[in-house]
């Protein structure tokens, strides 16, 4: 499939700029501000867009063309991180100008992040959809591994803002390789054409559907609590292990190093059940409460790669399970509803994990970041099996399995 290799590379190239952008920006906003709660509201602004606007954006995603929708976002991602490499270059940026540009790449990201989900189907078709998630996920992580890296070298020997002008040039590579896509190889559905109640039943389907409604819940509580790496990493790097902005780059690609190999490992895996999404959930969410007891800056970056690893296992069963269990009409509308969850969550937990930081210590956030939703996996098994949703098969002596019953 020449036009899902093509955006694969171009999305490689994408995400470690991304990536980049992102380790560069906390550390700017650290050098700024001193202060980890700053580095939250960062992520917050960048966050809040999705969570204000993102059901809007899937009805949107459902009636245009993806692949135009998604020239239009990378070019308007491209020049707000190019206005903030010239600040930023310039020696005159402030604070407040890198949350305004993080809130208006926000509102670029409620189009951007639910047409991606959908335009990998256009590419590839069903058949081969979850394979093509997989190989989307990898590309990310291997972003995630190589992005870090890059900026804090970057961050060291030049400063934040080459790390801006990287990423503005990245997205208009992405803008060039979906103009140079064979069209006519598209698998094109007819938008959705406008109508009353599009936005109320994109909700009903997801709250009538138990393979969405439930992972989406999982991924609620990760997305507020876990899923705010860069502020307990800014505050590990910078106050715990005095690591600097190199330790912090490196604290990073050690995510993404586990979060690689899960993201391969995860291609092996035959079916996709609830229950694999509420367990490895509950599996991630443990393994990142256990960080907060790491005495060492070894054991710390050990402990990291399994947490990447147990991450990736949990979004490669989630992500396929809602894109399968819903109907090809209306995944925009819950791809949205998805992305919401998983990004408006972290606009709610970034400040929320910078003040406990700043007023119990990085330790006792990072155990509060993995406690949580690891309580909340335990709670959301035994809703479903009271509610005869999730029950335990024995067959003859052979491993039982949990399984989904529908009503």
């Amino acid at each position: 499939m020449p036009n899902f290799r093509l955006f694969t590379i171009s999305n490689v190239i994408a995400m470690t700029a991304t990536w980049m952008q992102r380790i560069a920006q906390g550390w700017l906003v650290l050098q700024l501000t001193d202060s980890v709660a700053a580095v939250g509201v960062t992520v917050a602004m960048q966050f809040t867009p999705m969570l204000l606007f993102g059901l809007l954006g899937g009805v949107v995603v459902d009636r245009y063309s993806k692949r135009m929708l998604l020239m239009i976002t990378q070019s308007a991602a491209s020049v707000l991180s190019l206005t903030l490499a010239v600040l930023t270059l310039s020696g005159v940026v402030e604070v407040w100008q890198v949350w305004v540009i993080a809130f208006v790449l926000g509102l670029v990201t409620v189009i951007d992040n639910p047409t991606r989900q959908v335009f990998v189907n256009e590419m590839v078709g069903p058949q081969f959809l979850r394979n093509a998630i997989t190989v989307n996920s990898s590309a990310f992580q291997l972003g995630g591994l190589v992005g870090p890296a890059i900026s804090g070298l970057l961050i060291v020997a030049v400063g934040a803002g080459w790390s801006f002008a990287i990423n503005g040039i990245a997205c208009l590579v992405t803008v060039l390789a979906l103009v140079l896509l064979d069209t006519t190889a598209l698998h094109r559905k007819p938008p959705t054409p406008r109508s009353k109640g599009q936005l109320r039943e994109g909700l009903r389907y997801v709250l009538a559907t138990p393979t969405i409604l439930w992972p989406l819940v999982m991924m609620s509580f990760l997305s507020v609590f876990a899923l705010n790496m860069p502020v307990l990493l800014v505050a590990f790097a910078g106050d715990i292990f005095a690591a600097g902005a190199g330790g912090y780059g490196l604290f990073n690609s050690l995510v993404a190093v586990g979060a690689l190999t899960g993201a391969l490992a995860s291609t092996r895996r035959v079916t996709i059940r609830l229950r694999t999404v509420i367990f490895c959930g509950g599996v991630w969410a443990l393994i990142q409460a256990s960080l907060g007891l790491m005495p060492t800056q070894l054991a710390f970056g050990v402990v990291l790669v399994a947490s990447g690893m147990a991450n990736q296992f949990f979004f490669m069963a989630c992500n396929p399970l809602v894109q399968l269990s819903s109907n090809v009409r209306i995944r925009g509308r819950v791809m949205s509803v998805y992305v919401l969850v998983l990004l408006g969550g972290q606009a709610l937990g970034s400040p929320l994990m910078g003040w406990l930081i700043e007023h119990f210590g990085a330790h006792t956030g990072m155990l509060v970041s993995g406690l949580v939703p690891a309580t909340a996996a335990v709670t959301i098994a035994i809703v479903l099996a009271r509610r005869h949703q999730l029950t335990w098969d024995w067959r003859g002596g052979r491993p039982g399995r949990w399984r989904i019953r529908r009503r």
